[in-house]
């Protein structure tokens, strides 16, 4: 990423060792795995029958028209699963700044999953480590939930 930077004359910035921009580079890293979602989203949108199209095409729809009214709801359900699927796995980073940085520098990238892991395997509170888990189930429960009662307003589902 420096290197290409450096070809419009830009100093690219220390992106692990600095705390400013350790986190923006696990982030920036962890779109790699976007692609899982990408290819639920594309099943979604091949799901789409192809008569909605043209019957809003003989209708007189514009593109603009056939994506906001045939596009975005029948893919919905899609985008949903792919929200709760993307939360839960935004609580549970772990791999990625402890493979790169361990938590550092000075805990830029220390995530809820480190500690976790840091208090039932470094130091031995397995007890501790086990409440800190259930309570980011807890957590990640409550926020699916309030999805889940929110998608009633906005998931379209044809039945």
């Amino acid at each position: 990423m420096n290197y290409f930077l450096s070809l419009f004359g830009i100093n690219g910035p220390s992106w692990l060792s600095d705390t400013r921009w350790a986190m923006p580079a696990i982030i920036i890293m962890g779109i790699w795995t976007i692609g899982n979602s990408i290819i639920i989203t594309l099943a979604g949108l091949q799901d789409i029958p192809e008569a909605l199209y043209e019957s809003a095409e003989i209708d007189g729809a514009n593109s603009f028209v056939k994506i906001t009214r045939i596009t975005l709801p029948l893919v919905t359900p899609t985008l949903y699963f792919n929200l709760v699927m993307g939360i839960i796995g935004g609580f549970q980073i772990f791999m990625q700044p402890y493979i790169l940085t361990e938590g550092g520098p000075s805990y830029a990238t220390y995530t809820y999953m480190m500690h976790i892991y840091n208090s039932g395997f470094k130091y031995y509170e397995m007890g501790y480590a086990s409440t800190l888990a259930w309570l980011l189930f807890i957590v990640i429960m409550i926020i699916t939930q309030i999805v889940n009662r929110t998608s009633r307003h906005w998931v379209y589902y044809d039945n």
